[in-house]
C-alpha cells in the first residue's frame, strides 16, 4: 500500500532563460594601402605635383616663329615676331614655350670633346650643335639638353650625350636654369654613327612641349 506524499516545493526545478550566443565582435576595418604607407603616399604626391607644375610652367608650346632679323647675332631681340617659314634654318630664331632658340653652327665628324686630361670619346662621331637660348617668358625655366633630339635623313632619332657635353668648355645648355630675359650659349652634343648626316634638330623648352624643328642642312 503506497501513500502519496505531498510534493515538496523545494524540489521543483527552477526555470532558466535559454542561453543566447553573444553577437560576434566585428573585425576592425583594414586600412587602405595609402593609410598604411603614409610616407610613400606623400612622396608620390610630391612627384605628381612636380610633374604637373613643370608641364604647366613650360609644357605649353607656342607656334614656332622667327624674328625679322633672321641671322644669328642680329639685333632682333625686341623686334616683332613674324610667322616662321615652312622650314626654319640655321641662323633663324625659333620659339617653343618660354624659350627662343637660334642654331648658330653645326660641326660633324668630331672624334672627342674636352682636353688632353679630361675628355670623352665618341662611339661613332660627335655632332656638335651650337645654340643660343633666351628666356622670353615671365618665369625661370630650366633648359635640359636631354629634351633636344636630332634626326638623320632616314628619320632616326638621336638623343643628346650629356656626359660628353660636360666636357665642352663654358657649356651652358646641358642643364641650366635661365631667368626671364636672360640668354645663354652652349653646345648640344650628339653621338651619331660615322658618316651619318644630321638632317634636323627638334628643340624643346621642356620634355612636355611640342617642340620646334630646325633643318641642319
Amino acid at each position: 500500500m503506497s501513500t502519496n506524499q505531498p510534493n515538496d516545493p523545494t524540489q521543483q526545478p527552477t526555470w532558466q532563460p535559454p542561453m543566447v550566443p553573444a553577437p560576434p565582435v566585428p573585425a576592425p576595418p583594414r586600412k587602405s594601402w595609402f593609410a598604411r604607407h603614409k610616407i610613400m603616399t606623400g612622396l608620390l604626391a610630391l612627384v605628381l605635383i612636380g610633374i604637373v607644375a613643370s608641364a604647366v610652367n613650360g609644357g605649353g608650346s607656342s607656334s614656332p616663329t622667327t624674328t625679322s632679323s633672321g641671322a644669328a647675332g642680329g639685333q632682333g631681340g625686341d623686334a616683332p615676331a613674324e610667322d616662321a617659314p615652312a622650314t626654319a634654318k640655321v641662323g633663324q630664331k625659333v620659339r617653343d614655350g618660354q624659350f627662343e632658340f637660334t642654331v648658330t653652327k653645326v660641326q660633324k665628324g668630331v672624334k672627342s670633346v674636352g682636353d688632353q686630361y679630361l675628355n670623352e670619346k665618341a662611339q661613332g662621331q660627335f655632332v656638335l650643335v651650337n645654340v643660343t637660348v633666351s628666356n622670353i617668358g615671365d618665369a625661370a625655366q630650366t633648359l635640359s639638353d636631354s629634351s633636344q633630339k636630332v634626326r638623320d635623313a632616314k628619320g632616326r632619332e638621336f638623343s643628346s650625350d650629356t656626359a660628353a657635353a660636360i666636357y665642352v668648355k663654358d657649356n651652358k645648355v646641358f642643364l641650366e636654369e635661365i631667368n626671364p630675359g636672360n640668354t645663354v650659349k652652349g653646345t648640344l652634343v650628339f653621338d651619331m654613327p660615322k658618316g651619318t648626316e644630321p638632317a634636323s634638330i627638334e628643340l624643346h623648352d621642356s620634355p612636355f612641349s611640342d617642340g620646334v624643328t630646325v633643318q641642319l642642312r
